[in-house]
Formats: C-alpha cells, structure tokens, sequence
C-alpha cells in the first residue's frame, strides 16, 4: 500500500471581470478495492456554490456555481489516496479467452457492447491495418497482442503537449505519428475494438517516482490519461501507451467514458467576450507521503 497526496490547481485569468457560467469538475478519485479516497478539499475563488452527483459511468461529478464576477478564477482540489496491489502485471484471464478472437459471454455482451464498438471513421482501414498487424505478430495471443500495441505507441510515435481542447483522431494520430497521453489512449482504444475487445478511455493522475531524471515518466504534471480493456477473468485491466505500462502501477483513476468527450477534467464557460480572456495555467502535484 503506499498513499499519495495529489494537487491539481487550474487558474484562469481575464483582462477584466467576467461572469462565470456553471462549471463542471472530474477531479475526485474512483473508490475501489485497489484505489480508497481518504481525504478531499476543494478550493474556490471567487466563492461557489457545489453540488456534487454521479454520472452515467458512476464518476463523481462536481456542478460549480460562482456567486460573483472576477477576472480570475482558481480552481484547487487537495487530495489524499491509497493505492493497493497495484504492480501486478499478472492477470488471469479465462482460458477461452486467452487467444484471439474470443465473444464474450451472454452476460457481458450486452453491457459491454458501446465499448465493444468502433467510434471513428477509417477510411483507408490504417486503424484496422495496424490492430491486424500487432495481432499477427503476437500470433493472437490476447495479453501479447495487447503488450505489443501499448509497446509500439510507446517506443514509435512521438508525445508532444498540445494546448487546443480535445482528442485527435486515431486516424489523424496514424499519420502524423505522434500525440498527447489522450491520443494515444483513443488510438489504443480504437485498435483493440478493431480486434472485436471492448475498451474504455480512462482520465486521472500519474504518479511518478522519477520526475525531473532522464527516467521521467511522460504525462506527469498534468492530468494523465490512458485505457482500460475487459479481459474476461480479470475485469477491466489498465493500459498506459504513453509510458508503456501495463497494470494499474503509478496511475491514479478519476473517471472512466466510453469517449474522452465523456471525461473532460473541467467543463465551464463566462460570460463575455473571446478577448477579455488572457490566459489559463494548469499545474498537477503527485507525491507519496
């Protein structure tokens, strides 16, 4: 077990006062048997309203309602996690399901199905090329076919942070060869629905022990995010192509979606005009205590 104090601070700034709309957070971790919350503060200037409910995916969704107008706006969340258990890459996967392709059970088809089905347009088949291409050299063995996809975006295509809002195409993603942590999770996502495996993108923290060495972990200091796949037998297992990792090491969970449009960190809006806003600044703290 080891427990994680985690600051993330969002700051917008305007030229002028501006009346703030309703806003919308994902910042509260996801309570589970391997991820517990234990403490939780969530700072406000100017002065709010929260009202806190789940969405359709049970994340916990803050609703912000700003009583004044700024012309800065800091959004401050403080929390407190323990991890467990979560550096086995180890997972028993059901045997019928241990080579590809499997269907799922009558059980599961029916709840999985959404994540179970292709999202983007591939018009020239380069996602499904490239799924096919890592299922033949893993010789469709389901935990290597995956291993080889998380292991390819990892090694191949190259991270750069991009500040306009929003996810790229796993198309777009194919041909410029490079992207965010949120890029390379769709374009994961995507390849292993192509393979007939249902998929989930994930939204949250990353943990990295080796910040600011020639080890550093890529997505740290900011909000990180990476996929979940259903194996039958071991449930709905993590997937990080950004870093390579496999299993929920080092990542912290605040929401699932069946898209990234479904797991947008901060959703809000002012009152005003484009010029009047000047800047915005996001910093992420992760560290063990």
């Amino acid at each position: 077990m080891q427990t994680m104090r985690i600051r993330h601070r969002t700051e917008y700034n305007y030229h002028k006062p501006v009346k703030f709309g309703e806003h919308r957070l994902m910042i509260r971790p996801r309570d589970s048997h391997d991820l517990r919350h234990v403490s939780s503060e969530l700072i406000l200037s100017p002065t709010a309203d929260i009202r806190w409910h789940h969405d359709v995916f049970s994340n916990s969704i803050a609703v912000v309602k700003f009583a004044e107008p700024s012309d800065k706006l800091c959004l401050q969340s403080n929390v407190v996690v323990e991890q467990y258990n979560r550096d086995d890459i180890i997972f028993p996967i059901d045997q019928y399901a241990q080579t590809l392709p499997f269907t799922y059970s009558a059980d599961e088809v029916g709840d999985l199905a959404r994540t179970n089905e292709r999202h983007y347009p591939d018009p020239d088949g380069l996602i499904n090329d490239w799924s096919m291409a890592r299922l033949r050299e893993a010789y469709g063995m389901t935990e290597k076919v995956l291993e080889a996809m998380t292991i390819n975006i990892h090694q191949n295509f190259e991270y750069v942070t991009r500040l306009e809002e929003g996810t790229q195409s796993p198309h777009q993603t194919l041909l410029s060869n490079k992207g965010t942590c949120r890029d390379f999770a769709l374009l994961m996502i995507e390849a292993a629905r192509c393979i007939g495996l249902a998929a989930r993108f994930v939204t949250g923290y990353l943990y990295d022990p080796a910040e600011n060495s020639n080890m550093a972990l890529r997505g740290a200091g900011s909000t990180h995010a990476w996929a979940q796949i259903f194996l039958p037998g071991a449930g709905w297992i993590e997937y990080d192509p950004t870093n390579g990792i496999i299993g929920g090491a080092n990542l912290i969970r605040v929401a699932v979606a069946r898209d990234p449009s479904q797991a947008i960190v901060v959703r809000g809006s002012y009152f005003g005009d484009a010029a009047d806003f000047k800047s915005m600044d996001v910093s992420v703290t992760v560290e063990q205590i």
